[in-house]
């Protein structure tokens, strides 16, 4: 089976969560099965294994389960982007708007410097805040974003378009 069609059928719609009137795309069942994982692994692997990926950095939280994998299968390292208030050293950091508010995202000092291609993986692509607050963070600290990987993206939502000139790949589309 292609690897877009397994996912599909992996993802389950939760709907109302968190709150009335959305549908939640839900990837844990996906971690239930060890041998789709990892075939979401290779994929992502394969379409970046000749990019001169140096640095993979992943979106808290469920950006993890998939970036720290393929960190480890590209053998680079790893660096995470966590909601303020979450890393201990010296950091940086760069708001984006939500519905109903706005979040920060932060970064250590010493994650990505000048020498470093970095893949940004996350699970979801949905309006874009995350990834171009990200984005933002890895070229303050000189980094060359090559690209994102995500697991799915959220047409209707239109993040694409905050990602301005920066590549990706997303695996399923709704």
């Amino acid at each position: 089976m292609e690897i877009r069609e397994a996912v599909d059928r992996k993802i389950r719609d939760i709907m109302n969560f968190p709150k009335k009137g959305v549908i939640f795309k839900d990837i844990t069942p996906l971690f239930l099965d060890i041998n789709l994982y990892n075939r979401v692994i290779d994929y992502m692997a394969e379409q970046y294994k000749d990019k001169n990926v140096t640095k993979i950095v992943g979106l808290e939280a469920r950006g993890f389960m998939f970036a720290i994998s393929l960190a480890q299968k590209l053998k680079v390292p790893f660096a995470p982007i966590r909601k303020k208030g979450k890393l201990p050293y010296k950091k940086i950091s760069a708001s984006y708007d939500l519905e109903y508010g706005s979040e920060t995202v932060e970064i250590h000092v010493d994650a990505v410097n000048e020498k470093d291609n970095v893949l940004i993986v996350d699970d979801l692509l949905a309006t874009g805040g995350t990834v171009c607050a990200t984005i933002e963070l890895i070229e303050k600290l000189k980094g060359n974003v090559l690209g994102c990987a995500f697991v799915i993206e959220l047409l209707f939502l239109n993040g694409k378009s905050k990602l301005k000139d920066v590549p990706y790949i997303s695996i399923v589309q709704y």
